[in-house]
């Protein structure tokens, strides 16, 4: 980080100085990442002079396919089409259409227009598929060799590929191009060179269907540890191929995606990266769960305003059962949504889970019960509070079994939101931004009073 700091003041004291050709020296030298990086602390004067004097279309090309996608909105937009149609020629077919899906739909036609022929014909086949599928993904420049060739011609064929994506591992196809089996380079260069690929061949290939959801690409590429995964359609026709790097790069939107739900903040992953006003917009729809939630709470606690009245040692303990609750409710649904996106928390198990951390709520709601309840009794026969019409013993019962009570429902709500909402296709990370500690706050103020009003009345 500290060289990261010294790049940006010489970049932005060289652009002061108006002093372009040491600018383009410096850059030449930083890798791509390190200029991306450095753009996200650059204000949008500095990214546009910046951009436009990175060397050649080859590194400014690098450059936008690493940037942040708020960045790519602000700077290509303003960009002449020359420029852009050179720098669209240097990207790679799923870079392509990830950066024509953030621009508006005009200039993204008027692009497509321009790059004529069989590049704009793919371009408009992959943006065909939903944005989050495989098919949005991949890269249809994939390399692959026919079941019938040697493994002689297979390693000459190789060596007259260029642009085409290639990893290491190499796939097999029939005479209607389906997928039939993949070689690693490995097998496929310590094979005899009159072998066939077809004998060769692992004919057990791990391979995902355009319609798949990125998450589950993911979910395939970590589970098997492979370096590539190939995307088919019905037929089993092979369409492209996705890399380990675009597979990281979606491993790191999904968990930024849900820790921001988590937090209550949205799902915009570049939300560090907006202005003042858009991130108010932005999280005011989730803080608005907890400010209803805030006045259903409210209202609880006024209608029991004659409760209170009679044992004001009640309050005290109150934001210890809530607050007790909420963390207890937060770790739950973190667990459930966590196992849930790495394959551990499924559908057929759904209702073990939920009993299981409905019984982990009654030990924890027990053990912290008898705490409470103790530390209620000794405030009682210390009379360090005003205990009205309760006894020592009636209020160490109280604020035990409203603590018992609420992280056990915390718990199981903790547990079951999740699983509910996974249920109806929605994201499980949700769960454990407002909507759960608000519930869990609205119930546990109820339970902790109802039992209060037992002893009273």
């Amino acid at each position: 980080m500290k060289d990261t700091r010294l790049h940006i003041d010489a970049i932005r004291r060289l652009l002061r100085r108006h002093a372009k050709g040491n600018l383009e020296k410096v850059l030449t030298k930083l890798h791509p990442a390190d200029i991306a990086l450095i753009f996200r602390h650059l204000n949008e004067d500095e990214r546009a002079q910046v951009f436009l004097i990175i060397p050649t279309v080859e590194q400014a090309a690098e450059v936008l396919s690493e940037l942040d996608d708020s960045i790519i909105e602000e700077i290509l937009p303003d960009l002449p089409m020359e420029k852009i149609l050179l720098l669209m020629k240097e990207l790679s077919a799923d870079d392509e259409v990830a950066i024509l899906r953030l621009l508006p739909e005009e200039l993204s036609d008027k692009i497509l227009t321009q790059l004529k022929g069989k590049e704009s014909e793919e371009m408009e086949a992959l943006m065909a598929y939903k944005e989050d599928s495989a098919g949005a993904l991949m890269t249809t420049e994939v390399f692959a060799l026919h079941e019938d060739l040697s493994v002689k011609d297979a390693i000459s064929s190789i060596q007259t590929q260029v642009n085409q994506e290639m990893v290491f591992y190499l796939y097999v196809i029939d005479d209607h191009r389906r997928l039939v089996g993949v070689i690693s380079l490995r097998d496929l260069i310590t094979s005899k060179p009159g072998n066939l690929l077809s004998n060769i061949m692992t004919t057990r290939v791990h391979s995902v269907d355009t319609d798949m959801n990125q998450e589950e690409v993911a979910h395939v590429v970590s589970r098997y540890n492979i370096l590539a995964v190939p995307v088919v359609d019905e037929a089993h026709t092979l369409l492209g191929i996705i890399t380990v790097d675009d597979v990281i790069d979606v491993i790191r939107e999904e968990a930024t995606e849900d820790f921001l739900q988590m937090a209550g903040a949205g799902r915009d992953k570049e939300i560090i990266s907006k202005n003042v006003f858009d991130n108010v917009k932005l999280r005011i729809p989730w803080l608005f769960a907890s400010w209803i939630g805030g006045l259903l709470v409210a209202s609880i606690i006024s209608k029991y305003e004659t409760t209170l009245g009679q044992v004001l040692a009640l309050v005290a303990f109150l934001p210890i059962i809530t607050g007790m609750a909420g963390n207890v409710g937060t770790q739950t649904s973190t667990i459930i949504v966590r196992g849930i996106a790495t394959g551990r928390v499924t559908h057929q198990d759904s209702l073990a889970t939920v009993f299981k951390e409905f019984r982990v709520g009654i030990i924890l709601g027990l053990l912290y019960g008898l705490l409470l309840g103790g530390a209620g009794y000794l405030v009682g026969s210390l009379e360090i509070m005003d205990l009205g019409v309760m006894t020592p013993e009636q209020l160490g019962i109280t604020v035990g079994s409203g603590i018992f009570s609420a992280m056990t429902i915390a718990t199981t709500i903790g547990a079951f939101i999740p699983i509910v909402l996974e249920k109806l296709n929605q994201d499980p990370a949700i769960a454990t931004g407002p909507f759960v500690t608000t519930a869990i706050d609205i119930a546990g103020v109820f339970v902790y009073f109802v039992i209060a009003s037992f002893f009273i009345f």
